[in-house]
């Protein structure tokens, strides 16, 4: 039976959580619930009398246990932010005179990022053929959807038909930052054939926009797993998920507009540091660029006239 000291401290995560999922996507709530739980464990065996002894020793030390039990870096930078944004809460009700997480290096992340399905076998991909039938019209839409926007998976799962006007889709990414995406034609054209049929497989008053087989809003597994089997009925020699369409989306879009800000905006990032990294040009396209702009890079004839001889 847990103590005082216990139930107070799980009480508080508990309000945290709560106040969370008024603006945060399920996702993201769960991924925090387990992060706090961890700590509240950490602190369970520490002995920690309360919240107001939560500093910035206490954090390093869980932090330090975490990487010891073989959390990624990117693990524990989730952990770190969940951690902050709870000592902010915690700051705001007068537990903390100050967020003790802030002091605390967020752990460097590697540079793995899936590598862009090549442009012509994406698009040969998306063009093949499928039998019509609701449940393919909805995945089409999807596939479309992903591409043409270049949405997380957590944006697409919690679309509502009302998000979606004749050019655009309205999102809550990270952060619960809301942006608008322009929807490409053959986007529009997979959703307009969707939506036609929707209502066959929708339940009653159901707001999600895309649906699985009992009518009920399609989750995050289900959408990764249809791509997956998608990939291998229609022959891409390759594993798809969600974040290779949408790092196929940047990648492509950059490589022809080389307008870094306005893939920012659509990817919906806060910082360009993060686009550069996620955007990374083909070393090729690169170095053409620049044999074919720089003016010190433009190579002449041995035998032209403005060439001296020693």
């Amino acid at each position: 039976m847990p103590t005082a000291n216990e139930a107070a401290m799980q009480a508080s995560v508990t309000r945290f959580l709560q106040e969370l999922a008024r603006h945060a996507s399920p996702a993201t709530v769960e991924a925090y619930r387990r992060d706090l739980t961890a700590l509240l464990t950490f602190a369970d065996e520490h002995a920690v009398a309360g919240w107001q002894a939560l500093d910035s020793d206490l954090v390093r030390r869980f932090l330090g246990r975490e990487r010891s039990r073989g959390l990624a870096s990117r693990s524990l930078a989730r952990r770190r932010a969940a951690l902050s944004r709870f000592a902010e809460a915690l700051v705001q009700q007068g537990v903390l005179s100050h967020n003790p997480v802030k002091l605390i290096r967020t752990p460097r992340q590697p540079q793995h990022l899936p590598r862009p399905v090549d442009i012509d076998q994406l698009a040969r991909f998306l063009d093949t053929p499928h039998d019509g039938s609701p449940l393919a019209l909805r995945d089409q839409a999807i596939l479309e959807l992903l591409y043409s926007c270049g949405l997380r998976l957590a944006e697409l799962a919690a679309l509502d038909t009302t998000n979606l006007d004749s050019r655009r889709v309205r999102v809550v990414g990270k952060g619960s930052k809301p942006r608008q995406v322009p929807v490409g034609r053959r986007a529009r054209q997979a959703l307009d054939a969707w939506l036609a049929v929707r209502g066959q497989l929708a339940s009653a008053g159901q707001a999600a926009l895309f649906v699985g087989n009992r009518g009920a809003r399609l989750g995050h597994r289900a959408i990764q797993l249809r791509l997956a089997q998608l990939a291998k009925i229609r022959g891409l020699p390759e594993h798809l998920h969600p974040h290779r369409l949408r790092h196929s989306f940047a990648s492509h879009l950059l490589e022809s507009s080389q307008d870094l800000r306005a893939v920012q905006e659509l990817l919906g990032h806060a910082n360009l540091s993060t686009t550069q990294i996620y955007t990374r040009l083909d070393w090729q396209h690169l170095a053409s660029a620049y044999d074919a702009s720089h003016p010190r890079a433009r190579r002449r004839d041995r035998g032209s006239a403005n060439d001296s001889t020693p």
